[in-house]
């Protein structure tokens, strides 16, 4: 049986009502999250949905197009998790982007499944489609950057850079959490907050050196 997730709802009235592929996306988003990215084929997705093993290509060529699709859909719920959290930087820049770290952090543990399918391998993120949702999380990440740098006078590239800097913390720190590698007394969502702070001072010194 398919397990329940809200944001593949109509995947559960199932293939018998033409929803075959939704049905695929939802098992490998079970698959994923048990034994991760690498660790089932199309045909175990088949399996899952009931369906045979035939059956996956009528929507998908292979399995890491499944997984393409996967992220695809996972990258326009982390945007909408992620732009919520950012609310146009209200009340204040910095405190926003506090909020978009803790969206970030749930949203991966939430969604063990969709993010390793994200994040496992850009090369599964093609098509002028893919791209668009995937690019769309960090043109968010970017805007938040630009707003917290903006009375600095911190150039274009700084602002792209400090970006890329709180993506990776904020990946590094969500892997780690998921991974189960940071202690029982560690708080992530501290550890990202003081991280981000520190690459934000670091981004103002560049821009006075």
């Amino acid at each position: 049986m398919i397990p329940k997730h809200p944001f593949f709802a109509h995947a559960r009235r199932g293939y018998h009502h033409g929803r075959l592929k939704d049905a695929l996306i939802e098992a490998a988003l079970s698959l994923v999250a048990q034994r991760g990215p690498h660790g089932f084929t199309l045909a175990e997705a088949a399996k899952l949905v009931g369906v045979t093993a035939a059956a996956p290509y009528r929507h998908f060529a292979d399995r890491n197009e499944l997984m393409g699709e996967l992220a695809r859909r996972g990258f326009e719920l982390f945007g909408e998790r992620l732009s919520k959290a950012w609310d146009e930087g209200r009340p204040e820049a910095r405190a926003a982007l506090r909020r978009m770290g803790s969206a970030y952090l749930s949203f991966a543990s939430a969604e063990p499944g969709l993010y390793t399918a994200m994040f496992q391998d850009a090369k599964n993120i093609c098509g002028p489609r893919a791209e668009l949702v995937a690019n769309q999380a960090f043109e968010g990440l970017i805007q938040a950057a630009s707003a917290v740098l903006a009375t600095k006078g911190v150039s274009p590239h700084e602002t792209r850079r400090l970006a890329s800097e709180l993506w990776a913390l904020a990946h590094g720190t969500a892997m780690l959490t998921l991974a189960g590698h940071l202690g029982r007394n560690e708080d992530p969502a501290a550890i990202l907050e003081h991280g981000a702070e520190a690459l934000i001072e670091k981004a103002l010194v560049r821009r006075q050196a």
